[in-house]
């Protein structure tokens, strides 16, 4: 009988085992191929970082950790050595289950009387990463089973390296490089040995040991965990009593610099899988740095003036990488403004007439040919639109180069209707201006004075081209994109001009004598090192555009306001032009000066400006460039006393003709406690609808100085206190000007 009941016993028992090793094994998971986040893991985002590798960007969305990753090698000894202590002493001897350690810490529990020690190996961890299950006994026991496979497959320093990169924390970081940067804003190498133990010591419970709820949370479990690297030899005596983790400081990430619309931008052109969760941009952090605070600094000037927004985008010329891509605003929050400036579709201004003059050199005119500058009226519709210069001062016949240094609107006008309305639309598609989606007929010649919508990244784009010779390139983003010339992808370098007639518009946009009508020869657009320089102005001033290009750069500056209404007279001139002159002075500073590219196939003769012939005996003279074979074959052969007279209309109703503009009304001028008194000075500046012989400054109505009518700019030595100043002016046809008193403080 008794033998019976023991073999029914020992069949019940051997069909128990079978039925708990068939459970057993029915909840085995499979084990990856590789030690790594599962093929499917979701990426929403691509991290993106500098051209030297500083982070742009940071995602957290994803459950697995697929941007900042690295090999065992990368982390430091000393932090590996105290995870290893702090979670699995014995990790490098047990192959997977340690067995002892399992009893020691169900011996402290029933002691305690509640769980107060985990006996889970790192390897047990890493599979609860990869199968995630209920916290239960049986869950232990399947863990394990699947820990000692685990570690058949895989080494030791395959399991190490990825726990120490998948390990989870608060605020869903997962790994220790992003620990470390969410609690200490610091890479793995910098961090101290407080740091690291504390690192290792979170991993217990990152919730419960909230270190932002209480920074010294986990200092007890660091101090014991300190003692116990003393104990084994991982610390020395000395090194063990240098540890305060009293001292522990949090700080939380911070990025290098905004750039979170570039970030945005090359996101969707690149999937997170092209490179593996990360890719290295072109962006230059110093750079973006620097023109972030320009432009902000810029934008808050300019608040009185109704400027809320702006945007710069900064582009080197011979790689076509792109270096800065800023926003400010008044639309911004923590990360930055929901618009894009850049690649927001704006009137243009002025700032298309180099492409349509280029055009004009390309069908044969040069920069010599004569255009008559004369009030224009052209039928549109039923009515009559009438013509006229941003000054409305009309100057007769003058050259090319002058009708496009001055930006003057009517000679564009000719222009466009020389070249031809269609024709010319064409040809900005051909440069890459695709928000240009309407017919030529709904533009008209108004497409000449930038009637169109255009975005800020198209306009950099090509006047890349004015820079590179007349070769258009596609903008690049990422530094894989950096390649010769070989491997770069078809289409995406193009002439859309001669190299002949690319330098001829760059040698008019920076000579500051063929702008001298208009803007002066001296002022902010004669940069120290040679760059052509264009401004531009939208109708109502709703925008303001300033596009400049050196031998190494090309920039393109925007303000005005995203909702679209007016600034109050804010021009290319006025409110950009500080702006591009003080970024190029940033980019060259460390460069050696170059001069623009001109190519050598250029001919050079001595030109009447007024006749565009070859200068004769009683012709002014003037040097001009010309494509081989368009010179002028004519001499002149009038006689030139005195240039004609500028036809200077009124002044609109309630428009002053003279008006100071630096400094503005109520400015408040702070003395730099580092410069000597008798070394600083402000400068005063003014706008005037007429060419200006002379100009005068009164200072509190006592005369400071006289300068010329094309430089009235004046460097006013600073006197504490409050002031008034004002101008007078004489024109060139003799009328006298006076401005408004503007007043000032300084302190």
């Amino acid at each position: 009988m008794i033998r019976k009941l023991l073999r029914r016993a020992a069949l019940v028992g051997a069909a128990g085992a079978g039925v708990l090793f068939a459970a057993l094994w029915l909840s085995l998971e499979s084990l990856p191929e590789r030690l790594a986040p599962p093929g499917d893991a979701a990426v929403p985002k691509l991290q993106v970082l500098d051209r030297l590798g500083a982070p742009l960007s940071y995602t957290f969305a994803s459950e697995w950790n697929v941007s900042d990753q690295r090999p065992l090698k990368a982390f430091p000894p000393f932090l590996a050595t105290a995870f290893i202590e702090a979670e699995d002493a014995r990790f490098f001897s047990h192959s997977g289950v340690d067995w002892l350690g399992r009893c020691h810490a169900l011996w402290q529990n029933l002691t305690a009387g509640r769980v107060v020690r985990g006996a889970s190996t790192i390897t047990e961890q890493v599979v609860r990463m990869l199968h995630p299950r209920p916290r239960t006994v049986w869950s232990r026991l399947v863990e394990g089973i699947e820990a000692q496979l685990l570690e058949r497959r895989f080494s030791k320093g395959e399991i190490l390296e990825f726990y120490l990169n998948q390990v989870p924390y608060a605020a869903r970081r997962r790994g220790v490089v992003q620990a470390a940067r969410f609690y200490f804003n610091r890479d793995l190498e910098t961090l101290s040995q407080e740091e690291v133990l504390t690192l290792a010591v979170l991993v217990r419970s990152p919730q419960r040991l909230d270190l932002y709820g209480d920074s010294r949370a986990a200092a007890p479990g660091s101090e014991r965990l300190a003692d116990k690297l003393l104990s084994v030899g991982a610390l020395s005596p000395d090194a063990r009593a240098s540890l305060d983790f009293s001292r522990l400081e949090l700080q939380r990430a911070r990025l290098p610099v905004r750039a979170d619309h570039f970030v945005r931008f090359l996101q969707s052109q690149k999937s997170a899988e092209e490179g593996e969760g990360r890719v290295a941009s072109t962006l230059d952090s110093a750079i973006q740095g620097h023109v972030q605070k320009l432009l902000d600094t810029r934008v808050r000037a300019l608040a009185a003036d109704n400027v809320t927004d702006g945007a710069v985008l900064v582009v080197e010329n011979r790689s076509a990488e792109v270096l800065a891509w800023a926003n400010a605003g008044g639309f911004s929050d923590d990360v930055g403004s929901h618009f894009d400036g850049v690649l927001t579709a704006r009137q243009p201004g002025s700032t298309l007439k180099p492409l349509l003059y280029a055009l004009a050199l390309e069908r044969g005119w040069t920069a010599a040919t004569v255009i008559d500058d004369a009030p224009l009226s052209e039928a549109v519709g039923a009515g009559l639109h009438n013509f006229r210069n941003y000054s409305r001062v009309y100057y007769g016949e003058l050259s090319l180069r002058e009708a496009l240094g001055n930006s003057l609107n009517v000679p564009a006008v000719k222009t466009v209707q020389f070249v031809g309305k269609q024709d010319f639309l064409a040809f900005l598609k051909r440069a890459g201006f695709g928000s240009l989606r309407q017919p030529a007929s709904f533009y008209g010649e108004g497409l000449a004075l930038g009637n169109g919508e255009v975005t800020l990244y198209e306009l950099v784009r090509a006047y890349t081209a004015l820079a590179n010779r007349g070769v258009l390139r596609e903008l690049v983003v990422t530094r894989d994109d950096t390649v010769d010339e070989a491997r770069r992808p078809h289409g995406e370098r193009r002439a859309i001009m001669t190299p002949e007639v690319a330098s001829i518009v760059a040698d008019i946009l920076s000579d500051p004598e063929a702008r001298r009508r208009e803007f002066g020869s001296g002022g902010l657009l004669r940069l120290p090192v040679q760059t052509a320089v264009k401004t531009g102005t939208s109708t109502d001033y709703r925008d303001a555009w300033a596009i400049g290009f050196s031998a190494r750069y090309t920039v393109g500056v925007w303000l005005g306001n995203m909702n679209r209404t007016s600034m109050r007279e804010v021009s290319g001139a006025r409110g950009p032009a500080l702006l591009l002159r003080s970024i190029f002075a940033e980019l060259e500073r460390a460069g050696e000066s170059e001069g623009l590219s001109l190519s050598q196939k250029l001919e050079r003769r001595s030109v009447c400006p007024l006749t565009g012939k070859l200068a004769g005996a009683r012709c002014p003279h003037r040097e001009e460039l010309f494509v081989p074979g368009s010179a002028p074959q004519q001499s002149c052969s009038a006689v030139h006393d005195e240039p004609p007279a500028a036809h200077e209309p009124a002044p609109l109703q309630g428009e002053r003709p003279l008006k100071v503009t630096l400094p503005t009304p109520g400015l408040h001028i702070a003395r730099d406690p580092r410069i000597p008194d008798s070394s600083e000075a402000f400068p005063f500046d003014l706008e005037s609808v007429y060419p200006l012989r002379e100009v005068r400054w009164f200072v509190d109505d006592r005369e400071v100085a006289r300068r010329p009518g094309n430089s009235p700019r004046y460097l006013w030595a600073l006197v504490p206190g409050r002031h008034t100043v004002r101008a007078e002016a004489v024109t060139e046809g003799g009328q006298v000007l006076e401005s408004e008193g503007v007043g000032f403080w300084v302190r």
